[in-house]
């Protein structure tokens, strides 16, 4: 082994070893701008090294008018904790679908703001719906516990529902997020984790374009207007004996 004199000029790094050094940097980089995170609680998910590469967007979003919007497929599947979701589920409400995972950064900075807009606007017909993607339950619900979210997920373990939607959002950005109006048509679409003022702005203009009151779905106001109706009928008979009574 070579040893070092005292006196002696110290040899210059080799190129080799800093372009070794750049290679490393610039790959760390590219992981820590992606998806592959660590779990919800420090622990890698399960999925998040399948194989199958998940990248984070820069957060754009677009909005479309509603002539041009296109109706938003037919998904349903098994909640985190058993249960049976569909989207017709929602029918008449508006749909904040957000795609996440627990092994995702930008998923776990992007859940408060989440869970905010929901709590204030669940009132006026604006319902959260998550679609879990190729995680761990175990992990997810951890997730979902620690981040005091209350609204439910669809586990998609396998990634059918993201390739629904895949004309609208990359299957492969997570996290994204989807506005659907009360007709069931896409309204806005955000690619990459949101913040309170660019998710807000995209739900305020949905709700301003008026339908189901207090969250109420189509099938509430019909039966609604139904019942008006029939009161409205009893109304007119209740007058029509006054008069009798009154001419008699």
């Amino acid at each position: 082994m070579p040893l070092y004199r005292p006196g002696a000029p110290l040899r210059p790094r080799s190129a080799r070893s800093g372009l070794l050094r750049a290679a490393a940097a610039v790959a760390a980089v590219a992981l820590l701008s992606g998806c592959a995170g660590g779990g919800a609680d420090g622990g890698g998910g399960a999925e998040a090294n399948s194989g199958e590469r998940f990248v984070g967007g820069d957060g754009s979003s677009a909005s479309f008018a509603p002539d041009e919007r296109q109706a938003a497929p037919e998904i349903k599947g098994k909640g985190l904790e058993g249960e049976d979701i569909s989207l017709a589920d929602y029918e008449g409400d508006i749909v904040v679908v957000n795609f996440w995972g627990s092994w995702c950064a930008p998923c776990r900075a992007e859940a408060p703001v989440l869970e905010e807009i929901y709590q204030e606007h669940r009132d006026d017909g604006v319902q959260f719906l998550g679609i879990n993607i190729r995680d761990n339950k175990v992990a997810a619900q951890a997730f979902e516990r620690k981040q005091k979210i209350s609204y439910p997920s669809i586990e998609d373990k396998k990634g059918t529902v993201a390739q629904a939607f895949r004309d609208t959002v990359p299957p492969s950005a997570i996290p994204s997020t989807m506005i659907i109006d009360r007709d069931g048509r896409i309204a806005a679409r955000i690619i990459g984790a949101t913040n309170y003022n660019g998710l807000d702005k995209l739900v305020t203009p949905v709700l301003d374009e008026g339908g189901a009151p207090e969250g109420k779905g189509e099938a509430e106001q019909d039966k609604e207007a139904e019942q008006d109706k029939e009161e409205g009928g009893d109304k007119a008979e209740d007058k029509g004996g006054d008069a009798k009574d009154t001419g008699s």
